[in-house]
């Protein structure tokens, strides 16, 4: 007999064994490679673009901004439809496009279908980056969740490192289509293991559960929560496309959001290094949260911000050491390499800890939540390549970088207010999730996207029709 609720049964997506939650990060991490990797692959080989294309080196920086443009675009299509379709779907359905239109700019004839393709596959893929931390947070508990999420951050700062250095390289002895080539076998290979990948978003696990069950005789009137929602084509796309505008201007995530735009994007030298040290950052972060957290009070989502505290410290120090040291012929190349280290150290801390709280804040609506701040993230970033060289050629290094660092000291208290007003900020807003009954210890086995028992079946698994309720399988 199925109940309403799946937290105490095995096809809750956070009661599968350990083994297979991994086996779906892996999936998800290759997926934000994909995305991440492709947004800046093709900088390395502009050359090559303008002398087969014949165009300026400033419409090959389309090539970019164009994908990146799609970052912005893609998400306010793509975050709500799991909420009412499930994950699974759209990624089979974003990715097979990606793919898709990734033929189109790796065999094009000419400069525009390159733009064209570029725009329509950042479309598709921002679907990975957008839905990917929903998919971690329906199979992970709160505290052990923050691995994952380190790897997810790692991605989105390693594939855009390495992706210049990749077609960099390809273009001493191929042409540029080579490196479209190479997305493609990545993308192929990504595929295969996306077919495996189950459905974990827990409604729409129970909604696939009535289905089976309405089949056995005595059963047809039951039904999943979600099933008696409104689920019009034009309700859709209401949702689509005001929620995470509403949700952008909501107080924790305007203000994220504000924090990622400035010190986000900033593809600095040391960034690999500085990203796998963040990772290990992060990693002791989180040990010490979960022997924090074991039995002894329950956790909040602020419980995640000392890390961003640090990183943001840590940022606004590093860029103007950066910028100051990288100015002078004088000063030995390894001094700001060393803070281009720290920097990019700085910005994982950030990213992670920011959409982790995030996630914790909105739980329901946490990928529009995620949408708004990608959206505003990528138009920055689209931007960014048509105005940053001019900028450091006129400014300088130094008084460039130290604007980029004025910006940085005066975003950073925004993690230090969240810590200390989170809590009030998240009862006021009517999207967040406040837990208002007493703490007791977390119990992780029973909790269903970052909730209690308790709290799930209020918000989110009312049975609809009470068939569903005490049946059993």
């Amino acid at each position: 007999m199925a109940t309403s609720s799946l937290h105490q049964t095995t096809e809750n997506p956070k009661n599968y064994s350990l083994g297979r939650k991994c086996y779906i990060t892996t999936i998800v991490i290759s997926l934000v490679m994909n995305a991440t990797f492709a947004s800046s692959a093709p900088s390395g080989s502009f050359q090559s673009v303008t002398e087969d294309l014949h165009v300026s080196v400033e419409a090959a920086g389309l090539v970019t901004t164009l994908f990146l443009l799609g970052y912005c675009a893609g998400p306010l299509f793509w975050a709500p439809l799991p909420e009412f379709y499930g994950r699974r779907w759209i990624f089979y359905i974003s990715f097979a496009i990606y793919l898709a239109f990734g033929f189109l700019y790796a065999f094009t004839p000419n400069f525009s279908g390159l733009l064209v393709g570029r725009f329509l596959t950042g479309t598709a893929v921002s679907a990975a980056l957008t839905n990917a931390p929903g998919i971690l947070a329906d199979i992970w508990g709160p505290v052990e969740r923050g691995n994952a999420m380190i790897l997810f951050a790692t991605m989105t700062f390693v594939g855009p490192a390495l992706g210049p250095v990749v077609s960099g390289f390809l273009q001493l002895k191929e042409t540029w289509r080579w490196t479209f080539y190479v997305l493609l076998w990545m993308a192929g290979a990504t595929g295969l293991l996306l077919t495996t990948l189950p459905e974990t978003l827990p409604k729409m696990v129970l909604r696939n559960k009535a289905r089976r069950l309405r089949k056995i005789p005595g059963n047809e009137s039951v039904k999943a929560p979600v099933e008696a929602s409104d689920r019009s084509l034009g309700s859709i796309f209401t949702v689509a496309l005001t929620r995470p505008w509403r949700l952008l201007i909501d107080p924790i995530s305007f203000f994220v959001a504000i924090y990622y735009a400035g010190v986000g994007e900033l593809p600095l030298i040391g960034t690999v290094i500085g990203a796998c040290l963040g990772g290990l950052a992060l990693f002791t972060h989180n040990q010490i949260n979960q022997r924090k957290h074991t039995g002894k009070r329950k956790y909040v989502p602020e419980d995640r911000l000392p890390g961003a505290m640090v990183g943001g410290i840590m940022f606004a120090v590093t860029i103007f050491w950066f910028a100051w040291t990288a100015e002078h012929n004088s000063v030995h190349w390894a001094v700001p390499t060393v803070a281009g280290a720290f920097l990019a150290m700085s910005i994982p801390l950030i990213f992670v800890m920011f959409i982790n709280y995030i996630i914790d804040s909105y739980l329901m609506y946490a990928a529009s939540a995620v949408a708004a701040n990608t959206v505003l993230r990528s138009a920055c970033a689209a931007a960014s390549p048509l105005f940053t060289q001019y900028m450091f050629n006129a400014l300088g290094v130094a008084e460039a970088g130290s604007l980029i660092g004025g910006v940085g000291v005066l975003l950073m208290p925004i993690p230090f207010v969240f810590y200390r007003y989170g809590a009030a900020i998240r009862a006021r807003s009517k999207f967040t999730s406040i837990d208002k009954t007493p703490r007791a210890p977390v119990d992780e086995e029973k909790t269903v996207n970052g909730r209690s028992p308790s709290q799930t079946s209020e918000r989110e698994d009312q049975p609809v029709d009470k068939n569903l309720e005490g049946l059993n399988e």
